[in-house]
Protein backbone atom coordinates (compact mmCIF):
# COMPACT_ATOMS: atom_id res chain seq x y z
CA UNK A 1 0.00 0.00 0.00
CA UNK A 2 2.86 2.36 0.85
CA UNK A 3 4.50 1.64 -2.51
CA UNK A 4 1.21 2.23 -4.30
CA UNK A 5 0.69 5.50 -2.41
CA UNK A 6 4.22 6.66 -3.17
CA UNK A 7 3.78 5.80 -6.85
CA UNK A 8 0.53 7.75 -6.99
CA UNK A 9 2.16 10.77 -5.37
CA UNK A 10 5.09 10.65 -7.80
CA UNK A 11 2.66 10.42 -10.70
CA UNK A 12 0.97 13.61 -9.52
CA UNK A 13 4.33 15.39 -9.15
CA UNK A 14 5.41 14.30 -12.61
CA UNK A 15 2.09 15.36 -14.12
CA UNK A 16 2.35 18.79 -12.52
CA UNK A 17 5.94 19.13 -13.71
CA UNK A 18 5.04 18.13 -17.26
CA UNK A 19 2.07 20.50 -17.20
CA UNK A 20 4.26 23.41 -16.04
CA UNK A 21 6.88 22.61 -18.66
CA UNK A 22 4.22 22.40 -21.36
CA UNK A 23 2.72 25.71 -20.23
CA UNK A 24 6.13 27.40 -20.30
CA UNK A 25 6.88 25.98 -23.76
CA UNK A 26 3.72 27.54 -25.19
CA UNK A 27 4.10 30.86 -23.33
CA UNK A 28 3.08 33.39 -24.46
CA UNK A 29 0.16 32.49 -26.71
CA UNK A 30 -2.00 35.55 -25.99
CA UNK A 31 -1.52 39.26 -25.19
CA UNK A 32 0.29 40.27 -21.99
CA UNK A 33 -0.84 43.22 -19.91
CA UNK A 34 1.75 45.48 -18.32
CA UNK A 35 0.38 47.49 -15.41
CA UNK A 36 1.94 50.92 -14.92
CA UNK A 37 0.95 52.26 -11.47
CA UNK A 38 1.18 55.93 -12.47
CA UNK A 39 -0.62 58.24 -14.90
CA UNK A 40 -0.09 58.40 -18.64
CA UNK A 41 2.54 60.91 -19.69
CA UNK A 42 4.83 60.48 -16.69
CA UNK A 43 8.30 59.00 -16.72
CA UNK A 44 7.21 55.50 -15.64
CA UNK A 45 4.50 55.45 -18.30
CA UNK A 46 6.84 56.61 -21.06
CA UNK A 47 9.42 53.99 -20.12
CA UNK A 48 6.70 51.34 -19.83
CA UNK A 49 5.37 52.01 -23.32
CA UNK A 50 8.84 51.87 -24.84
CA UNK A 51 9.56 48.65 -22.96
CA UNK A 52 6.19 47.14 -23.90
CA UNK A 53 6.83 47.71 -27.59
CA UNK A 54 10.20 45.96 -27.47
CA UNK A 55 8.90 43.13 -25.27
CA UNK A 56 6.12 42.55 -27.79
CA UNK A 57 8.70 42.16 -30.54
CA UNK A 58 10.80 39.79 -28.42
CA UNK A 59 7.88 37.62 -27.26
CA UNK A 60 5.75 37.65 -30.41
CA UNK A 61 2.60 38.81 -28.59
CA UNK A 62 1.11 42.26 -27.93
CA UNK A 63 2.01 43.87 -24.61
CA UNK A 64 -0.89 46.09 -23.57
CA UNK A 65 -0.18 48.98 -21.20
CA UNK A 66 -2.73 49.63 -18.45
CA UNK A 67 -2.44 52.67 -16.15
CA UNK A 68 -3.89 52.07 -12.68
CA UNK A 69 -3.00 54.97 -10.41
CA UNK A 70 -3.32 56.01 -6.80
CA UNK A 71 -1.81 55.59 -3.34
CA UNK A 72 1.75 56.17 -4.49
CA UNK A 73 1.63 53.29 -6.97
CA UNK A 74 0.15 50.80 -4.50
CA UNK A 75 -3.18 50.36 -6.29
CA UNK A 76 -1.61 49.27 -9.55
CA UNK A 77 0.92 46.97 -7.93
CA UNK A 78 -1.77 45.38 -5.76
CA UNK A 79 -3.58 44.47 -8.97
CA UNK A 80 -0.44 42.64 -10.08
CA UNK A 81 -0.29 40.75 -6.77
CA UNK A 82 -3.92 39.63 -7.14
CA UNK A 83 -3.61 38.56 -10.79
CA UNK A 84 -3.35 34.94 -11.89
CA UNK A 85 0.35 33.94 -11.65
CA UNK A 86 0.70 32.82 -15.26
CA UNK A 87 2.98 35.49 -16.73
CA UNK A 88 0.19 37.32 -18.53
CA UNK A 89 0.03 40.15 -15.98
CA UNK A 90 3.20 42.11 -15.22
CA UNK A 91 3.91 45.29 -13.29
CA UNK A 92 6.45 48.04 -13.91
CA UNK A 93 7.38 48.92 -10.35
CA UNK A 94 9.63 51.59 -8.92
CA UNK A 95 11.43 52.15 -5.64
CA UNK A 96 8.14 53.52 -4.24
CA UNK A 97 5.67 50.62 -4.42
CA UNK A 98 8.44 48.01 -4.46
CA UNK A 99 10.50 49.38 -1.55
CA UNK A 100 9.77 52.68 0.20
CA UNK A 101 6.02 52.24 0.54
CA UNK A 102 6.56 49.23 2.80
CA UNK A 103 7.56 51.78 5.45
CA UNK A 104 5.60 54.81 4.26
CA UNK A 105 2.15 53.14 4.23
CA UNK A 106 0.96 51.37 7.38
CA UNK A 107 -1.85 49.60 5.51
CA UNK A 108 0.09 48.47 2.43
CA UNK A 109 -2.04 45.61 1.02
CA UNK A 110 0.93 43.52 -0.11
CA UNK A 111 4.47 42.62 0.94
CA UNK A 112 6.91 43.75 -1.77
CA UNK A 113 9.55 41.26 -0.57
CA UNK A 114 7.22 38.24 -0.73
CA UNK A 115 4.25 38.86 -3.02
CA UNK A 116 6.05 39.30 -6.35
CA UNK A 117 8.11 37.09 -8.63
CA UNK A 118 10.91 39.44 -9.73
CA UNK A 119 11.68 39.41 -13.47
CA UNK A 120 14.50 41.95 -13.78
CA UNK A 121 15.56 45.43 -12.84
CA UNK A 122 15.10 47.70 -15.85
CA UNK A 123 16.87 51.02 -15.34
CA UNK A 124 18.32 53.67 -13.03
CA UNK A 125 17.20 57.26 -13.66
CA UNK A 126 18.03 60.48 -11.74
CA UNK A 127 15.70 63.40 -11.08
CA UNK A 128 16.23 67.05 -11.93
CA UNK A 129 15.57 69.82 -9.42
CA UNK A 130 13.59 72.42 -11.36
CA UNK A 131 11.93 75.65 -10.27
CA UNK A 132 9.42 77.99 -11.85
CA UNK A 133 11.13 81.12 -13.31
CA UNK A 134 9.09 83.30 -10.94
CA UNK A 135 11.31 82.14 -8.08
CA UNK A 136 14.20 84.60 -7.67
CA UNK A 137 16.87 81.90 -7.62
CA UNK A 138 19.54 80.85 -10.11
CA UNK A 139 21.25 78.06 -8.21
CA UNK A 140 20.77 75.60 -5.36
CA UNK A 141 22.38 77.80 -2.71
CA UNK A 142 20.02 80.67 -3.55
CA UNK A 143 17.06 78.29 -3.33
CA UNK A 144 18.18 77.06 0.09
CA UNK A 145 18.53 80.65 1.32
CA UNK A 146 15.06 81.54 0.00
CA UNK A 147 13.44 78.54 1.70
CA UNK A 148 15.17 79.26 5.01
CA UNK A 149 14.10 82.90 4.93
CA UNK A 150 10.48 81.93 4.18
CA UNK A 151 9.65 78.75 6.16
CA UNK A 152 6.79 76.74 4.59
CA UNK A 153 5.91 79.59 2.21
CA UNK A 154 6.84 77.55 -0.84
CA UNK A 155 5.67 74.09 -1.88
CA UNK A 156 7.20 71.28 -3.90
CA UNK A 157 5.31 68.88 -6.15
CA UNK A 158 5.73 65.13 -6.46
CA UNK A 159 4.22 62.36 -8.53
CA UNK A 160 2.93 60.79 -5.33
CA UNK A 161 3.96 59.86 -1.82
CA UNK A 162 6.87 57.45 -1.74
CA UNK A 163 8.23 58.44 -5.14
CA UNK A 164 11.80 59.65 -5.56
CA UNK A 165 10.39 63.12 -6.22
CA UNK A 166 8.86 63.06 -2.73
CA UNK A 167 11.71 61.40 -0.86
CA UNK A 168 14.34 63.25 -2.86
CA UNK A 169 12.83 66.55 -1.72
CA UNK A 170 12.59 65.33 1.88
CA UNK A 171 16.25 64.30 1.79
CA UNK A 172 17.09 67.75 0.40
CA UNK A 173 15.23 69.35 3.32
CA UNK A 174 17.03 67.13 5.81
CA UNK A 175 20.48 67.85 4.41
CA UNK A 176 20.01 71.62 3.99
CA UNK A 177 17.55 72.58 6.76
CA UNK A 178 15.33 74.06 4.04
CA UNK A 179 11.60 74.39 4.71
CA UNK A 180 8.90 73.64 2.12
CA UNK A 181 5.54 71.85 2.02
CA UNK A 182 4.72 68.70 0.04
CA UNK A 183 1.94 68.61 -2.57
CA UNK A 184 1.53 65.07 -3.99
CA UNK A 185 -0.17 64.32 -7.31
CA UNK A 186 -1.15 61.18 -9.18
CA UNK A 187 1.96 61.07 -11.34
CA UNK A 188 4.46 63.55 -12.74
CA UNK A 189 2.24 64.54 -15.64
CA UNK A 190 -0.55 65.59 -13.28
CA UNK A 191 1.88 67.61 -11.16
CA UNK A 192 3.43 69.46 -14.08
CA UNK A 193 0.44 71.69 -14.86
CA UNK A 194 0.59 73.33 -11.43
CA UNK A 195 4.38 73.57 -11.57
CA UNK A 196 4.25 75.29 -14.96
CA UNK A 197 1.62 77.70 -13.62
CA UNK A 198 3.87 78.55 -10.68
CA UNK A 199 1.31 77.45 -8.11
CA UNK A 200 3.72 74.77 -6.84
CA UNK A 201 7.07 76.14 -7.99
CA UNK A 202 9.56 73.41 -6.99
CA UNK A 203 9.82 69.91 -8.45
CA UNK A 204 12.30 67.04 -8.35
CA UNK A 205 11.17 65.73 -11.74
CA UNK A 206 12.23 62.97 -14.11
CA UNK A 207 14.29 64.24 -17.07
CA UNK A 208 11.91 62.97 -19.76
CA UNK A 209 9.10 65.06 -18.26
CA UNK A 210 11.12 68.07 -17.13
CA UNK A 211 13.82 68.58 -19.76
CA UNK A 212 11.50 69.77 -22.59
CA UNK A 213 10.20 72.56 -20.33
CA UNK A 214 13.73 73.49 -19.28
CA UNK A 215 14.79 73.71 -22.91
CA UNK A 216 11.71 75.82 -23.69
CA UNK A 217 12.59 78.24 -20.87
CA UNK A 218 9.42 77.44 -18.92
CA UNK A 219 11.35 75.91 -16.00
CA UNK A 220 14.83 76.46 -14.60
CA UNK A 221 17.05 73.44 -13.85
CA UNK A 222 19.26 73.83 -10.77
CA UNK A 223 20.77 70.36 -10.30
CA UNK A 224 20.52 66.65 -11.08
CA UNK A 225 20.35 64.06 -8.31
CA UNK A 226 22.82 61.52 -9.71
CA UNK A 227 26.48 61.18 -8.78
CA UNK A 228 27.52 62.31 -12.25
CA UNK A 229 25.99 64.83 -14.64
CA UNK A 230 23.14 63.65 -16.83
CA UNK A 231 23.66 63.37 -20.60
CA UNK A 232 20.17 64.82 -20.94
CA UNK A 233 21.36 68.07 -19.23
CA UNK A 234 25.15 68.14 -19.49
CA UNK A 235 25.42 71.78 -18.40
CA UNK A 236 23.42 71.28 -15.20
CA UNK A 237 25.53 70.47 -12.10
CA UNK A 238 24.99 67.52 -9.81
CA UNK A 239 23.57 68.27 -6.40
CA UNK A 240 27.04 67.63 -4.97
CA UNK A 241 28.60 70.15 -7.37
CA UNK A 242 25.81 72.60 -6.54
CA UNK A 243 26.74 72.62 -2.86
CA UNK A 244 24.95 69.73 -1.14
CA UNK A 245 27.71 67.24 -0.23
CA UNK A 246 26.91 63.51 -0.50
CA UNK A 247 23.47 64.07 -2.02
CA UNK A 248 22.78 61.21 -4.48
CA UNK A 249 19.33 59.74 -5.10
CA UNK A 250 18.15 57.96 -8.24
CA UNK A 251 14.91 56.27 -9.23
CA UNK A 252 14.93 52.65 -10.32
CA UNK A 253 12.46 50.64 -12.33
CA UNK A 254 11.83 46.91 -12.44
CA UNK A 255 9.54 44.29 -13.92
CA UNK A 256 7.62 41.94 -11.62
CA UNK A 257 4.96 39.23 -11.88
CA UNK A 258 2.63 37.76 -9.23
CA UNK A 259 4.33 35.37 -6.81
CA UNK A 260 3.91 31.78 -7.96
CA UNK A 261 4.52 32.50 -11.64
CA UNK A 262 6.38 29.44 -13.02
CA UNK A 263 10.16 29.77 -12.98
CA UNK A 264 10.38 28.83 -16.65
CA UNK A 265 8.00 31.67 -17.54
CA UNK A 266 10.00 34.13 -15.42
CA UNK A 267 13.14 33.03 -17.25
CA UNK A 268 11.48 33.64 -20.63
CA UNK A 269 10.35 37.07 -19.51
CA UNK A 270 13.80 37.86 -18.16
CA UNK A 271 15.53 36.91 -21.42
CA UNK A 272 13.00 38.92 -23.43
CA UNK A 273 13.48 41.93 -21.14
CA UNK A 274 17.26 41.82 -21.49
CA UNK A 275 16.86 41.62 -25.26
CA UNK A 276 14.49 44.59 -25.17
CA UNK A 277 16.93 46.63 -23.07
CA UNK A 278 19.66 45.97 -25.62
CA UNK A 279 17.54 47.38 -28.45
CA UNK A 280 18.49 50.73 -29.95
CA UNK A 281 14.98 52.07 -29.26
CA UNK A 282 15.24 51.47 -25.51
CA UNK A 283 18.84 52.68 -25.41
CA UNK A 284 17.77 55.94 -27.06
CA UNK A 285 14.76 56.32 -24.77
CA UNK A 286 16.88 55.79 -21.67
CA UNK A 287 19.42 58.30 -22.95
CA UNK A 288 16.58 60.82 -23.26
CA UNK A 289 15.58 59.94 -19.71
CA UNK A 290 19.12 60.59 -18.57
CA UNK A 291 19.19 57.02 -17.28
CA UNK A 292 21.09 53.80 -17.75
CA UNK A 293 19.84 50.23 -18.35
CA UNK A 294 20.36 47.97 -15.34
CA UNK A 295 19.18 44.43 -16.15
CA UNK A 296 20.11 41.29 -14.23
CA UNK A 297 18.73 37.93 -13.18
CA UNK A 298 15.48 37.37 -11.32
CA UNK A 299 17.44 36.37 -8.21
CA UNK A 300 19.58 39.51 -8.37
CA UNK A 301 16.50 41.71 -8.65
CA UNK A 302 14.83 39.96 -5.72
CA UNK A 303 17.92 40.50 -3.58
CA UNK A 304 18.03 44.14 -4.72
CA UNK A 305 14.38 44.73 -3.73
CA UNK A 306 14.99 43.34 -0.24
CA UNK A 307 18.06 45.53 0.25
CA UNK A 308 16.21 48.60 -1.06
CA UNK A 309 13.32 48.07 1.37
CA UNK A 310 15.83 48.46 4.20
CA UNK A 311 17.61 51.43 2.60
CA UNK A 312 14.41 53.38 1.94
CA UNK A 313 13.07 52.54 5.40
CA UNK A 314 16.15 54.21 6.85
CA UNK A 315 15.70 57.29 4.62
CA UNK A 316 11.99 57.60 5.46
CA UNK A 317 12.67 57.34 9.18
CA UNK A 318 15.49 59.89 9.03
CA UNK A 319 13.43 62.40 7.06
CA UNK A 320 10.17 61.70 8.92
CA UNK A 321 8.48 61.53 5.50
CA UNK A 322 4.75 60.84 5.50
CA UNK A 323 2.30 59.48 2.95
CA UNK A 324 0.10 62.63 3.11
Amino acid sequence: MRIAGFSAAMAVVCAVGMSSASFADSFPNKPIRLIVPYTAGGQTDILGRALGKELSAALGQPVVIENHTGAGGNIGMDMVVKATPDGYTLGLGTNGPLAGNATLYKDLPYNPAKDFSPVTRIALVPNVLVVHPSLPVRNVNELIALLKENPQKYSYASGGSGTTQHLGAELFKLMTDASMAHVPYRGEGAAMSDVLAGRVPIFFVGPVVGVPYVEAGKLRALAVTSKERSPALPDVPTMIEAGVPDYVLTAWYGLVAPVGTPDAVIKKLNLASVKALNSSAIQERLAALGGTPAPGTSQEFGDFIRSEILRWADLIQRTDARSD
